[in-house]
């Protein structure tokens, strides 16, 4: 077993590093932040902070993944989802993966306080330790309403961004923060349904393991309704124009057509279908309010 053991450590590569960082999660939240950087001024965000502010967000989250494979690297081995990651079969060793962790994070904080200013590198920080420490460390094993109080620390990138480019906290990026805010419980809800078995075998208290999904279901509906209005609110505070309301209306409309499905219980694989979505939704409402906020700029 011991050599099995190290031969598999010997067998760690770029692409088992490159996955402790979950990059397609961090993909995602940097189009939030860029999103934040560019909706902050009207002038065009500076070079150094469009590269720099950005590499630094992303490192720091990479970071908070790769410890989030190291707490979870017990509960990983037992999930069909996360069975191959590289903690749990082995091929890196969880002091290697903290190792990692502290040179992506000190590499972003040093870039953000270089290139941005000091209040980006500390909220950027706070993010990193609310998700890495205050969510995966305590919250996640502790209550079923995790994913709700630790969502926070998720969906401060396009407060990130913008505060990056401006050096202060406003309204309008507090308000992105609640619409991601109010999509992650719909959006990682959802996915519990569908890996319900695997968390209550790793004895995960996710919200379909304790309360049951049929609950969870008029939860989820419930935030998606909620998110709904949320959504809208760039719109009624003038921070967008009607193309993002149009579009908005269009993609809520169709979460809660995807909530409804699921509530109702009439179609397979409605529960994995509705986290697929809730993936695009986000995208795509952060790139319409974009669009728009460009087109009001050259009316």
């Amino acid at each position: 077993m011991a050599t099995l053991t190290g031969a598999r450590h010997d067998q760690a590569l770029w692409r088992d590093y490159l996955e402790l960082t979950k990059p397609k999660v961090v993909v995602l939240m940097l189009i939030t932040s860029l999103v934040g950087m560019f909706l902050a001024t009207r002038a065009g965000v500076p070079w150094t902070v469009l590269v720099f502010g950005n590499l630094g967000i992303a490192l720091c989250a990479g970071g908070a993944a790769a410890i989030n494979h190291v707490v979870d690297r017990r509960i990983d081995a037992v999930m069909a989802r996360t069975h191959k990651r590289p903690l749990a079969q082995g091929r890196v060793q969880p002091v290697a993966a903290l190792a990692f962790a502290l040179v992506l994070a000190v590499a972003g904080l040093t870039l953000l306080l270089v290139f941005t200013n000091a209040l980006a590198a500390w909220l950027t920080l706070a993010s990193l330790l609310g998700y890495a420490v205050i969510y995966t460390g305590f919250l996640k094993r502790a209550t079923p309403q995790n994913i709700v109080i630790g969502g926070l620390a998720g969906a401060a990138p396009p407060l990130l961004g913008w505060v990056a480019v401006t050096g202060h906290v406003s309204a309008e990026p507090l308000l992105l923060v609640l619409i991601i805010f109010a999509w992650t419980p719909p959006h990682f809800w959802a996915l519990a349904i569908h890996r319900k078995e695997e968390y209550a075998k790793a004895d995960i208290p996710m919200l379909p393991v304790t309360h049951g999904e049929h609950y969870t279901k008029v939860h989820i509906l419930l935030y998606t309704f909620a998110l709904l209005a949320v959504s809208l609110m760039p719109y009624v505070i003038h921070m967008s124009g009607p193309l993002y309301l149009g579009c908005a209306l269009v993609l809520g409309a169709r979460f809660l057509q995807w909530a409804w499905v699921l509530y109702r219980g009439g179609r397979p694989h409605a529960a994995i279908n509705t986290f697929k979505y809730s993936v695009w939704y986000l995208f795509l409402l952060f790139i319409a309010l974009l669009v728009d906020h460009y087109l009001l700029l050259n009316l």
